[in-house]
């Protein structure tokens, strides 16, 4: 169209009906895109209103736990302890090795009927306390131990009592047991400490979930302690030293091609390098934190270069010309002021470790450790395959640790991601 044309073309009418029509389609639809997109926002949080929801109302029960008051006579005769040993230098081995279970059962039977109300595992209760406090031996005291998980339950109100027998899930002898405790005042609810202190156990009434607390924190060290000196040593030398040609455009599209590898490959691969070629111990943290670190360490490359690249080209020039070697501007100018997003970009990566549960299941972490793990060649399971354990369980009891479980999880993971959100508002640059 030449200037002639363009001159000779009338003005555009917009007041005319055509261009009213074709102004009211526009607006129409950028209307509709607008409420589309606020549409799935509002039902993306409904979908995360009503998960938080029904972990909180299924989980939060599980804080608390049920106790039976007992008499206990800590006889040494019954315990098979001498006395003379309990005060000397080996007491607190001599104290470990006594017969707690049968002072349990002595202590049990004077509940008469209601003695199927107390955990098979109180006997525990019963050597810590001893243990704690030698001078109780051959005295009688009152003691709070766990009871039973049905007994738990009830008093938590989680059965229809109003069904039959059979649909409750619950019998008629645990009801009259519970509610001649509840009459005499034998039976509280308060805190459970077991949960937050103790390990895996058989019994829902005695599991914890600080030995898989530990053993994931013990994982995550291995997989930060690889994963991100060797991204960032990585990030820098793609960005700052490698020279462009097919080889480091090959490297760079591997590395992209990781990030997006499913976690279960990473626990293939560990099993069968780390486990079968290397025979490194199975299910202990430096296994778990092998994959992890592989798994992470695509998402730290990605971030270091980015951070890297957004430093201003100046920092560079101005570096080497007060006479800076390459080196010395890297690692003096340039990583000090990538480092902020390099770090951002890490505690994404250990996030998400933090809550994969395939690669750990490979590589045999889903084994019943009923420990605190001592180290990284320890037996050790992890909080998400805790989870996912407790979640195939029969046990009732288990469905309210599985939700509280998540809940610490979410925590976590929550504590994580705030933490990356800081470090990125505080210390972000604007160039």
């Amino acid at each position: 169209m030449n200037s002639a044309q363009v001159a000779s073309r009338p003005p555009t009418d917009w007041a005319s009906p055509k261009m009213r029509s074709r102004i009211a389609r526009r607006y129409r639809s950028e209307a509709i895109f607008r409420n589309l997109g606020l549409f799935a926002l509002v039902l993306a949080a409904s979908f995360l209103a009503f998960l938080l929801f029904t972990v909180v109302r299924d989980g939060w029960q599980g804080f608390l736990s049920t106790d039976v008051k007992i008499s206990v006579t800590y006889d040494p005769t019954l315990l098979g302890i001498d006395p003379a040993a309990a005060k000397g230098p080996d007491a607190q081995a001599a104290l470990q090795a006594g017969d707690f279970q049968a002072v349990m059962a002595a202590g049990v039977a004077k509940l008469g009927d209601d003695a199927d109300a107390v955990s098979e595992g109180a006997w525990l209760v019963l050597r810590r306390q001893l243990m704690d406090d030698p001078a109780l031996l051959g005295k009688t005291v009152q003691v709070w131990v766990p009871a039973k998980s049905t007994i738990d339950l009830l008093a938590k109100g989680k059965f229809d009592l109003s069904k039959p027998e059979l649909e409750r899930g619950v019998s008629d002898a645990d009801i009259a047991n519970f509610n001649d405790l509840k009459k005499a005042g034998l039976v509280r609810t308060g805190f459970n400490r077991t949960f937050m202190t103790g390990a895996d156990s058989t019994n829902p009434e005695l599991a914890g979930i600080w030995g898989a607390t530990v053993g994931s924190l013990l994982t995550l060290f291995v997989t930060l302690g690889l994963a991100f000196p060797i991204g960032v040593l990585s990030a820098i030398y793609l960005e700052e030293f490698a020279k462009r040609n097919r080889w480091t455009d090959l490297i760079e599209v591997s590395i992209n091609n990781l990030a997006a590898v499913p976690s279960i490959i990473y626990g293939l691969l560990g099993l069968a390098v780390f486990l079968n070629f290397f025979d490194m111990p199975r299910s202990a943290p430096i296994v778990g934190g092998l994959p992890l670190a592989l798994m992470t360490f695509p998402v730290i490359v990605i971030a270091g270069r980015v951070a890297i690249k957004s430093v201003p080209p100046s920092i560079r020039d101005a570096a080497l010309g007060i006479g800076a070697s390459k080196v010395q501007v890297v690692f003096q100018h340039v990583l000090p002021l990538a480092l902020p997003g390099i770090l951002t970009g890490t505690i994404i990566g250990m996030a998400r470790a933090l809550g994969e549960t395939a690669p750990l299941l490979m590589i045999g972490m889903r084994a019943f450790v009923s420990d605190t793990p001592g180290g990284l060649t320890s037996p050790a399971t992890a909080l998400p395959v805790q989870v996912f354990l407790w979640s195939d369980d029969v046990a009732r009891g288990f469905v309210e640790k599985t939700s509280a479980a998540i809940m610490v999880l979410l925590v976590f993971l929550l504590l994580m991601n705030s933490l990356a959100i800081y470090l990125r508002n505080k210390y972000e640059r604007r160039w």
